[in-house]
């Protein structure tokens, strides 16, 4: 266990591997090498950073938001992801490190987050995954748990994460024509899959969903009141008019999903003549040198299951049970349906989830009962002024008895398991 003021250290690491997020979410998906240069340089005039340049939240606050060197100004961007990459570290630290001992977690999870942010900020900038992030979320889902003896749910995740949005997509293609998730995105959750395990994916996806919609819709209606206070408003409309491309074929979706589950595009980082295989040449463009321009409509997905993944992570208990107490009451296990006939209580049992493999029914016939039930014939002890009852044994599988009791139109069941 640690202190409780040293949330503070992982603030300030969390801070520090931000700053080199912003150099990773500037040069990974432009094809430029994170080593060469060596130092940081102002995307505007190419200068080299120098030492006083480099203190994250700090260096971008005391110069205002500008170049040192051509007072040009700096995308607050910088500074977003720093303060976004510390602030999650911290909480991890929190919650691993001190509020429970578990480094191991802590550190796989805070590596994860950091990969999650950097693949939102590209992708809302560039609407692309770069397959280098989508790589290590994978190795260090995978690693996570080998290192905590649990690798088959790692593999169970990676294959549920990749068949979840690999079955959207091609369910949408097939039903409405149109291209309904991207390809980024499905190797995405292959790797959160492969960290969270299967049980944390559809809520992932459900926080995904509701995070789109929410700031999705808020970013549409703030665009659309700018765009059209704005100056020159018919040019911007043009401009944001999306080129219409025809959607991905069938044949290719099946094509690069089953490359996606073989996990051959991490292979192809490295020798990348590996696409042949599949008719395709990796592009070499720069990505500030296409001219493609999204529309208004045009919302990237990445960055909301990212964001919902983040979310599991840092509250994976209560969502999990949350999850269980759902699941748990939508599929009760015994439900029971009374009736009379001909003086005797006939009951039957209408569901049993149970996979029974024999149930066996005995009506008895009913009698008077003077007195208060019986409180261990009543489901929670409920006393019940019983005028009638009758009692039901159902035996299933290995002779597990339920009892039943009624009132007229009332009954209680009492789990003996």
């Amino acid at each position: 266990m640690v202190p409780n003021w040293s949330w503070v250290i992982g603030l300030l690491f969390g801070a520090t591997i931000g700053s080199f997020l912003n150099v990773v979410i500037y040069r990974l998906p432009r094809g430029l090498s994170l080593s060469n240069p060596p130092k940081s340089f102002c995307p505007n005039c190419k200068h080299s950073l120098g030492f006083a340049d480099l203190f994250p939240l700090f260096s971008w606050l005391v110069s205002r938001g500008k170049c040192r060197y051509c007072a040009q100004p700096i995308a607050s961007r910088y500074v977003w992801v720093e303060l976004l990459n510390g602030s999650l570290w911290a909480v991890i630290w929190w919650q691993f490190l001190i509020a429970s001992n578990e480094p191991l977690r802590g550190a796989f999870y805070a590596i994860t987050s950091s990969a999650l942010v950097a693949v939102i900020f590209i992708d809302w900038e560039l609407y692309i995954i770069p397959d280098e992030l989508n790589a290590t979320l994978l190795v260090f889902g995978i690693a996570y748990h080998a290192f905590d003896k649990s690798l088959p749910v790692a593999l169970w995740g990676a294959l549920w994460g990749w068949g979840l949005l690999w079955g959207i997509a091609l369910f949408g293609r097939v039903l409405f024509r149109k291209d309904a998730m991207g390809h980024g995105d499905i190797k995405m959750m292959r790797g959160v899959g492969a960290l969270l395990g299967p049980g944390l994916l559809v809520a992932n996806l459900a926080i995904a969903v509701v995070a789109g919609l929410v700031i999705g819709i808020t970013m549409l209606v703030v665009a659309s009141k700018t765009q059209s206070t704005g100056p020159g408003d018919g040019d911007a409309a043009s401009e944001g008019e999306e080129e219409f491309l025809p959607p991905e074929s069938i044949v290719s979706l099946l094509v690069h999903g089953a490359f996606y589950l073989f996990c051959l595009d991490i292979v192809a980082i490295f020798v990348p003549s590996i696409y042949k295989w599949i008719g395709e040449t990796p592009s070499e463009e720069n990505i500030d040198d296409d001219d493609w321009k999204p529309s208004l409509t045009t919302i990237p997905f990445g960055p909301y299951l990212a964001i919902g993944a983040v979310v599991c992570m840092l509250f994976a208990a209560p969502i999990e049970k949350a999850t269980s107490d759902y699941w748990q009451k939508a599929t009760h296990p015994v439900s029971l349906r009374l009736g009379q006939k001909r003086g005797f209580v006939g009951i039957v049992a209408n569901r049993l989830n149970w996979g029974a493999s024999r149930v066996e029914t005995r009506s008895i016939g009913y009698h008077i009962a003077g007195a208060m039930c019986d409180p261990s014939l009543c489901a929670g002890g409920i006393d019940w002024n019983v005028t009638m009852r009758a009692d039901l044994v159902v035996t299933v599988g290995n002779n597990t008895p339920l009892q039943a009791v009624t009132q007229g139109g009332k009954s209680g069941v009492k789990d003996a398991c």
